[in-house]
């Protein structure tokens, strides 16, 4: 008989009871993550007196500083709410209705935004076959057709996720000759980077590195899954594109009163290497996830593990049995394919204890 889970919190996720660990933590999502001490610090900080509102302020100008710090001089940044709202207006800003976004078949654009970029662009996105969540030249030049003809979607942007929906990292060179494709077509690279700073700190580049210097247009720059405890910014290298993105950032409802209180968390997060060394941290944890799973026969590791995430296959008995102790999603169902993210607030104990009831829960 299983012992009383003492302490553990009753938690409601897609309609589905799930039991959190005594710790509070799991490993669903680094979303699920709280608030680096030094984030909220920031808030705090920015949290006296009035300030102008809708940007307009010290804070936002402090925060577009640390950018331009990392990122080089002569950009565009802007701050919005989330992921999917930095996705849809970059989309936005690149494409009108007739244009088509080449993208992988797991994009998050493409599988977990519910459509919105297509209703709000108005343009198609295009699924790619992907090679370890990565999408390749060769499947781009595939998808590149129909160009100056009227009854076809034209092709406009090229977009990637760094880090991959499955955990792997693009290679400098892979983004680049991505980038020298589009520009030689007269297309544009975005990158929807909630996890870029995992992704640099795995390859140990710069976040210029990265992105600016391997050709990117515009960045999806995410925050939230690195420690902050809501935002993410929108950062163009190439100006002459952000014309518009005042406007449709206001229409898109992504434009926020008192932005200090998101600007003071990028400052924070672009200060000191927090987000360097957070990101750092989370993908150490998913390493030594990796580990301790590959002593485990019944678990196979499915992609490498190159940021903080770890997709593994287990049998079908076992998932039941760790989600009534540790939430986490299904990532391929009819796979048995399940994903466990780490975050800058994993400890080599939460490791530990959730190696140990892998192993339990996979003997049957």
């Amino acid at each position: 008989m299983r012992p009383p889970l003492r302490g553990l919190t009753l938690l409601h996720c897609f309609g589905m009871p799930q039991v959190l660990n005594k710790a509070g933590r799991n490993f669903a999502s680094d979303n699920n993550a709280g608030v680096h001490p030094e984030v909220l610090e920031a808030i705090a900080r920015a949290n006296q007196g009035h300030v102008v509102a809708y940007g307009d302020d010290p804070f936002t100008r402090s925060a577009i500083a640390k950018f331009e710090e990392h990122f080089g001089p002569e950009i565009s940044v802007f701050f919005t709410f989330n992921g999917t709202g930095a996705n849809v207006l970059s989309l936005q800003s690149l494409n009108r209705s007739y244009h088509a976004v080449l993208c992988s078949e797991f994009a998050h654009i493409y599988t977990d935004e519910c459509g919105a970029p297509e209703k709000h662009t108005g343009c198609k996105l295009i699924p790619l076959p992907h090679q370890d969540g990565k999408i390749t030249l060769d499947s781009v030049r595939h998808a590149y057709h129909g160009i100056g003809d009227q009854h076809h979607v034209q092709a406009r942007v090229i977009s990637i996720t760094q880090s991959t929906e499955m955990g792997t990292v693009y290679r400098a060179e892979e983004i680049q000759a991505l980038a020298r494709f589009a520009h030689e077509h007269e297309m544009f690279l975005h990158v929807d980077g909630a996890r870029i700073a995992n992704a640099a700190a795995s390859l140990g580049q710069t976040l210029r590195q990265a992105t600016r210097d391997l050709g990117v247009d515009v960045l999806s720059f995410g925050g939230t899954k690195n420690g902050i405890m809501g935002g993410e910014a929108v950062v163009f290298f190439n100006r002459s594109l952000s014309t518009d993105f005042l406007y449709l950032r206001k229409q898109g409802m992504q434009l926020a009163s008192k932005m200090r209180f998101i600007a003071a968390q990028f400052e924070a997060l672009l200060t000191d290497g927090l987000w360097q060394r957070s990101a750092e941290h989370a993908n150490r944890m998913a390493r030594l996830l990796e580990a301790e799973l590959r002593h485990i026969p019944q678990v196979k590791i499915m992609w490498k593990v190159e940021a903080n995430g770890v997709f593994a296959q287990i049998p079908r008995h076992a998932i039941q049995k760790i989600k009534d102790r540790y939430f986490f999603y299904d990532w391929i169902e009819e796979e048995c394919i399940v994903r466990w993210m780490c975050s800058f607030d994993t400890t080599e104990e939460d490791i530990s204890d959730f190696a140990k009831l892998v192993a339990e829960a996979v003997k049957g």
